[in-house]
C-alpha cells in the first residue's frame, strides 16, 4: 500500500490548492530540521515535502488520485 499524501498533510481528497499550500507551510515549519531536532522530524519533513510536491502539481495529483503512489512511479 502506497503513502496517503492527503493524510500526511492532514487533508481530504477535496482539498483546494490553497488548503494544500497552507497545510504544507504549517507542517514544513513544524518539522523543518533547522527548527525541530527531535528524532524522526527530518523524515517527517521529507514526507511532507514529497506529499506537497505531488498534490501541488495538477498533473501529478490527477495521476495520484487515479492510480495512487504506484502510478507516479510507473512514469
Amino acid at each position: 500500500m502506497g503513502k496517503d499524501y492527503y493524510k500526511i498533510l492532514g487533508l481530504s481528497k477535496k482539498a483546494t490548492d490553497d488548503e494544500i499550500k497552507k497545510a504544507y507551510r504549517k507542517l514544513a515549519l513544524k518539522y523543518h530540521p533547522d527548527k525541530n531536532k527531535s528524532a524522526g522530524a527530518e523524515e517527517r519533513f521529507k514526507e511532507v515535502a514529497e506529499a506537497y510536491e505531488v498534490l501541488s502539481d495538477a498533473k501529478k495529483r490527477e495521476i495520484y488520485d487515479t492510480y495512487g503512489e504506484e502510478g507516479l512511479k510507473g512514469g
